[in-house]
């Protein structure tokens, strides 16, 4: 018998395979709303209420590397881009359970500063750490966040659920998170080359990226926008379909098309670019908007509304409209800042786990 490696088919191939094999159990619980294929999971609590649950597994090595992450930062980090996945799906959030595996000589202090930066997020969005779990590891830092949230039927949105004519909208910037990342691997790899040649580390240099602390901040410290989910509650706002954009636009924009049913057409010129991406951009010699659209771990959102609610929108200053819904058979296509349509179909996709 031949055994396929997942590189060929990719994290989304092994997703869809593990799902049609866990189906069956869904007809378990009437409840169940919404299973795999959403930013979370949902099932109903009452006759209007629902909850919302979201889980993320962070490991040392692919997702953050220690000698770039502040242990502190990385406890906040971890539970903001739980939150981000509760409010795409315009619900706010209620509990996490944090679980850790650690190597055992890693320093307990270390540990405890993770903790702490946990506990502030989680401070800050109002919720709750109501356990976890504990395990030794091999090698490396291993982080899981399951996280609960409610919200209501009325309220609730999916990825699916946008029709052609609607806006796209985007909060926020875009690209800062990849200008940050590029920062932070250079200054790597100039501390390990000192360190290869027996020279000392210059600190001096960590003060030439105080012009950029914004794009370094928003790949170690990224904000979930629960401000917009409470705009969306003050101005009577339920949008069509929404998704944090945790792959990239291109990325999270195709999965929302994808469950609609539905196409859309982008304008380049529109996306709303980090001031300091640019600038970072172009001293790495990159397109911006290459980063904007594939760069990923922005944790914005990314939803639609209806035409008519133009107005209501854009009466927030971090929402940009940058394009409509369209039929599916139009595909997803981009007018970049030359007035070329590009098929977004053929760029690439946000980071994919199994990729060779």
């Amino acid at each position: 018998m031949s055994y396929k490696p997942i590189s060929e088919i990719g994290e989304f191939g092994l997703i869809d395979r593990l799902a049609k094999i866990t189906a069956p159990s869904t007809n378990q619980r009437p409840e169940l709303v919404e299973g795999i294929g959403d930013d979370c999971a949902v099932w109903q609590l009452g006759e209007s209420e629902v909850q919302v649950v979201t889980t993320d597994l962070l490991a040392e090595h692919v997702h953050f590397d220690l000698l770039t992450t502040p242990l502190h930062h990385l406890g906040s980090k971890v539970i903001s881009v739980n939150v981000s996945d509760i409010c795409a799906m315009n619900a706010m959030p209620d509990y996490a359970l944090v679980s850790i595996a650690v190597p055992p000589k890693m320093p307990v202090e270390m540990v405890e500063e993770l903790y702490k930066g946990i506990n502030h997020a989680a401070e800050v969005y109002g919720l709750v750490i109501a356990g976890g779990d504990t395990s030794s590891s091999p090698s490396g830092l291993f982080i899981s966040v399951s996280m609960t949230g409610t919200t209501t039927l009325e309220l609730l949105t999916l990825r699916k659920g946008a029709s052609p004519g609607d806006l796209a909208c985007v909060t926020g910037t875009l690209g800062g998170s990849t200008a940050g990342l590029h920062l932070l691997q250079r200054e790597k790899a100039t501390m390990i080359e000192q360190m290869r040649n027996n020279e000392p580390y210059n600190k001096e240099v960590m003060a030439e990226l105080q012009e950029y602390a914004e794009a370094i901040r928003s790949h170690l410290l990224p904000e979930a926008r629960i401000d917009i989910i409470d705009f969306f509650s003050e101005k009577g706002i339920v949008p069509t379909a929404m998704i944090d954009i945790s792959d990239g636009l291109a990325a999270d924009l195709a999965h929302l098309c994808r469950r609609s049913g539905v196409g859309a057409k982008i304008d380049e010129s529109k996306l709303p670019v980090l001031p300091e991406a640019r600038a970072v951009a172009e001293e790495f010699q990159q397109d911006v908007f290459d980063w904007a659209l594939t760069g990923g771990e922005d944790y914005q959102l990314l939803f639609t509304v209806p035409k008519s609610q133009y107005d209501l929108v854009t009466s927030h200053r971090e929402i940009t409209v940058i394009g409509e819904i369209t039929e599916k058979e139009e595909g997803m296509m981009l007018t970049d800042i030359f007035g070329m349509t590009i098929d977004m179909a053929d760029m690439k996709r946000g980071f994919d786990h199994f990729a060779e």
